[in-house]
């Protein structure tokens, strides 16, 4: 059972910028076939918009796991996580980033949790994961924590 679940979906300015797709390759392909053009800008398109939904990552919190995207850690290994917004997320995704870090980070969605790996055979010093949702996320990661 999740006590926490969220799909990192991408922004709607994200899907209204790549439609920018549907007139460039009409363009390219207009002086050749225009019905040509037009199938394949919307192909094109869809295939980008496609892509970009295969990206939406999940985040998710078990009584048992942390999961995000691809990975998973135990929750015995997991430290006291910490919110970071605005500028704070930035310079976490930063400047203060540790390069041996691992990083579920999406450009569309801002604010980050850091969460420090308390495995002392794990190369990566804590998980930076971005998310909509810091505050709620660092509740339900702490309560999981003390309750296992």
């Amino acid at each position: 059972m999740d006590l926490y679940r969220e799909r990192l979906w991408p922004a709607p300015w994200l899907y209204i910028s790549t439609a920018l797709v549907i007139p460039a390759t009409i363009l390219v392909f207009a002086p050749i076939n225009m019905i040509v053009g037009i199938v394949l800008a919307i192909v094109f398109y869809l295939a980008i918009v496609g892509m970009i939904m295969a990206s939406a990552a999940p985040v998710r919190v078990t009584s048992t796991e942390l999961i995000a995207g691809r990975a998973s850690i135990p929750l015995e290994f997991v430290g006291e996580p910490t919110a970071y917004t605005g500028e704070d997320a930035s310079l976490q995704r930063g400047r203060l980033l540790d390069a041996r870090a691992w990083m579920l980070i999406r450009g569309w969605v801002k604010p980050v949790v850091k969460i420090p790996v308390l495995d002392a055979s794990d190369p990566a010093p804590y998980w930076l994961i971005s998310t909509r949702n810091p505050d709620q996320l660092v509740r339900v990661l702490g309560e999981a924590r003390l309750a296992s």
